[in-house]
């Protein structure tokens, strides 16, 4: 199946027995849950949280994959919307998302277990480049002993999509879009409004721009806009005061609406914390 492009992963998954794939709906995710169930088949189970966080066309890319593979997919309730100490949006925010995840999982996990099984393995799309970045939620995946096949094969994000072109996978153009949780600054509360109102604004700017990458992040109740240089061309004043009462209307509590004056760069929610 992947010969020629990374045999490496296949031999992971191949040697891995039943597992549990973690699938957000991003390409990583999608990649993975996609060459596993191909090489494990009824071994290999799919499970995707849904809640505020995530994308609602997310959802629905994973249950169409689902459907057109022939997935074990299980649906999963996100249950950090009650820990506190996720919704104070800490800067190891990601840490308690992931608990919460892998907890379920493993539920999951004991739910399909039978005594004639071997345990099932929980596994994440987290790939090589994740490791040089910020990311506290690998600490939840080393508490429940959850594997990263990418990692394992020495995988980074390029060698991802070129796999998923070798298969002739429409995702493999997928831009990276992280929980929208990610969208608020450290500190500013999350809840299903601020998350609502992320979508909302940067679905709104997608259909009128087409621009190659766009976050609108809240920073308590003051919406920035970062954009990639490139794209920063297509904002004139009128447009912009445009769309700012197009947002300000579907979301009142948000009191303005600017263009970041700097380039989109990942992870800038995270600027209090760590500078």
């Amino acid at each position: 199946m992947l010969k020629g492009n990374h045999p490496g992963l296949q031999r992971t998954l191949s040697t891995a027995g039943p597992v549990i794939i973690a699938c957000s709906g991003g390409i990583d995710s999608l990649l993975l849950a996609v060459v596993a169930h191909r090489i494990l088949g009824s071994r290999c189970h799919i499970a995707h949280s849904i809640g505020p966080s995530v994308p609602p066309e997310a959802t629905e890319r994973v249950k169409a994959f689902a459907q057109k593979e022939g997935w074990l997919l299980h649906l999963l309730k996100a249950e950090e919307f009650f820990d506190e100490d996720y919704l104070s949006n800490p800067v190891n925010r990601c840490f308690f998302c992931k608990s919460h995840l892998y907890q379920a999982m493993s539920r999951l996990s004991r739910t399909l277990s039978t005594k004639q099984e071997a345990p099932f393995t929980l596994m994440s799309g987290t790939n090589c480049d994740d490791l040089s970045e910020y990311r506290p939620g690998l600490i939840a995946a080393e508490d429940f002993e959850v594997r990263h096949p990418y990692v394992e094969a020495g995988m980074g994000k390029d060698d991802i999509r070129r796999c998923a072109r070798h298969l002739g996978l429409p995702f493999s153009e997928l831009p990276a879009s992280p929980c929208l949780s990610s969208r608020l600054y450290t500190g500013t509360r999350v809840t299903p409004e601020r998350l609502e109102a992320v979508h909302f604004s940067e679905t709104t700017l997608q259909k009128h721009l087409s621009l190659k990458m766009v976050r609108c992040r809240l920073d308590e109740d003051h919406m920035k806009i970062e954009v990639l240089s490139s794209d920063r061309g297509k904002f004139n004043a009128g447009l912009l005061d445009a769309l700012k009462s197009k947002i300000k209307k579907a979301h009142p509590f948000v009191r303005t609406v600017a263009l970041d004056p700097s380039a989109y760069r990942p992870g800038r929610a995270f600027k209090k914390a760590v500078q």
